[in-house]
């Protein structure tokens, strides 16, 4: 019998839908799938909710980024926040309960907390029957993606097995998938013709530079450091919607436009990062593990406090990274690397190691071959877990 599946991202960030999307795909190439649904939760919500979860955040992000890694910091305790933010998710999205309740799903994938939570309410109240499937979308657990109620996590790395499974959660519900990113990253490529269609020599580094899908951050100090390399190189800068951005970017260049190719968004993400020496910008989930899934090594510029300042230290646990903390040491960093071939090789097979090109399809083939009973987490166990070390404290 195939399966209706019903897939719930947000718009709070661009990684939560990326994962979503990638998992579309996957779920769309199994013969065990009869219908499947992808939807942003935030869309069957009212306008001002949609606006204060993802609006605010990406206004926080911009202009206080210390609040956010504060709140993110502060509120990292086992339901520390849950009565509340529960509270405030049902009374604000019972058009996306009703949703769910006439979908019907016999599996709901959730990439963000949020409708996470909302499934778990309805299958308390047992107005719902289906299997709930979590899928984290950072190489770092936050406390907000716990769930009273579920059959199944997906996660970044074992190490976040192991914290769940201290916190009680049963080990054999924690699949270590890797982060799940489109498909197409499971695909070869000739990466001559994607030099050809950039027209960039293959003789010399190519370094992949991005602003994010919004085209923001410290872009312009970027480029004005990659200026300023001893190595020869070639630029790939990705100003996303940012045309503006593009613009400034083209002008500051044009005297060395021959080593730069200014582009503004891109759906040829996957073939870049192939083709690439390095990627510079920031480590939000999805961006390191379509980077780890290309074996590209990153330089980390700018990361978020909260959950790229955890991403960060993950990737340079595992040797797939180097971070600057000063732009001004930007292009110092990259001569270093660049001028020791043994050191930029090593990243790139840790980059390798660490990648999981077919996290989708793991996901998808474990959901569809295993049909596991629902697990609660009963008061007690919750009570527990608020008394054990956290980072929050």
């Amino acid at each position: 019998m195939t399966q209706r599946v019903l897939i719930l991202s947000t718009s709070a960030g661009s990684g939560h839908k990326s994962a979503a999307a990638a998992l579309e795909k996957a779920f769309r190439q199994s013969s065990q799938v009869g219908e499947v649904t992808n939807i942003d939760a935030l869309e069957h919500t009212n306008e001002l909710y949609r606006s204060f979860y993802s609006d605010l955040y990406l206004r926080l992000v911009k202009e206080s980024p210390q609040i956010v890694g504060w709140w993110y910091n502060a509120s990292d305790a086992p339901w520390k926040t849950d009565a509340f933010r529960l509270l405030l998710d049902r009374i604000n999205a019972d058009p996306l309960a009703r949703y769910i309740r006439e979908f019907r799903p016999q599996i709901a994938v959730c990439t963000h907390f949020m409708p996470a939570g909302i499934i778990a309410q309805l299958l308390g109240e047992g107005v719902i029957d289906t299997r709930l499937a979590i899928v984290t979308t950072d190489y770092d657990f936050h406390s907000m993606w716990l769930s009273p109620r579920f059959n199944r996590y997906f996660v970044a790395l074992e190490e976040t097995r192991v914290h769940l499974t201290a916190l009680g959660l049963p080990p054999d519900r924690i699949t270590v998938s890797g982060i799940p990113v489109d498909p197409i990253f499971e695909e070869s490529i000739d990466p001559n013709a994607v030099l050809a269609r950039y027209k960039l020599r293959p003789d010399l580094p190519v370094l992949l530079a991005s602003a994010g899908a919004v085209g923001g951050g410290p872009a312009r100090d970027v480029i004005e450091q990659l200026l300023q390399l001893q190595t020869p190189v070639q630029v790939v800068t990705i100003c996303g919607h940012n045309e503006k951005l593009r613009a400034d970017l083209i002008e500051l260049v044009a005297p060395h436009i021959d080593r730069f190719r200014i582009l503004g968004f891109s759906d040829d993400m996957p073939a870049l990062m192939k083709i690439a020496t390095l990627f510079i910008g920031k480590p939000g989930g999805l961006t390191s593990a379509e980077a780890m899934a290309a074996a590209l090594p990153m330089v980390i510029v700018a990361p978020i406090p909260g959950q790229e300042e955890r991403n960060s230290d993950h990737l340079l646990e595992k040797g797939v990274a180097l971070r600057c903390n000063q732009l001004t040491t930007i292009a110092y960093k990259i001569d270093q690397l660049l001028q020791n071939p043994e050191r930029l090789a090593r990243a790139r097979e840790n980059a390798r190691a660490l990648g999981r090109p077919d996290a989708a399809r793991t996901i998808v083939d474990t959901l569809m071959h295993v049909d596991d009973e629902p697990v609660a987490i009963d008061e007690q166990l919750q009570a527990r877990m608020r008394r054990m070390p956290h980072a929050g404290h």
